[in-house]
């Protein structure tokens, strides 16, 4: 009896797309995260090669306080189907209290969006911590399933194409260069 002990792949060893998985659509979602935790925490699902959803476009703040609600609905109008805002756990926020900032501005967000029509399912706020990577991938395949339950935003019809992080408003962001 012979042993195969050639560890590379079989050819074709990926699963090949399926119709399904064509027709299927997939959101475009945009991540504010927190410099110190949150980003940290999306880092540590990459290092740790945590599976999850791949449709977002993560966009670094120094602190979620930083989020103001005219940077969220920027990235809907630039056709994302949903946010996310990520930062410290309250109580453990880099500068103090910018969490506490973040839950205030993010209700103004959320009300805000409601009188603009924009569902309730396409905005979310969560607390990751820098070694939370696992809650990283479970909040974003929670999010992305949630977002495409409710299907494309209704604002993305008057701007097609992807989200790009440079049209979402966020302040720091650094330019391509050819």
């Amino acid at each position: 009896m012979t042993q195969n002990t050639d560890m590379r792949p079989a050819k074709n060893a990926r699963r090949k797309k399926t119709d399904a998985d064509k027709k299927r659509w997939n959101p475009d979602i945009v991540v504010f995260a927190c410099n110190w935790c949150s980003y940290a925490g999306a880092d540590t699902a990459g290092v740790s090669r945590v599976q999850h959803e791949p449709h977002f476009r993560m966009i670094r703040v120094m602190c979620s306080g930083r989020i103001q609600p005219a940077f969220v609905l920027h990235a809907f109008e630039k056709g994302a189907d949903g946010v996310l805002v990520s930062g410290c756990h309250i109580g453990d926020c880099h500068y103090i209290f910018g969490n506490e900032r973040a839950l205030e501005q993010f209700e103004i967000t959320k009300n805000v969006a409601r009188l603009l029509g924009i569902e309730e399912g396409r905005l979310r706020l969560e607390w990751i911590s820098a070694a939370e990577g696992a809650r990283f991938a479970k909040v974003i395949d929670e999010f992305t399933a949630e977002v495409r339950k409710l299907g494309p935003s209704p604002f993305r019809a008057r701007h097609p194409g992807a989200v790009r992080a440079k049209d979402t408003g966020a302040v720091g962001e650094e330019k391509a260069t050819a």
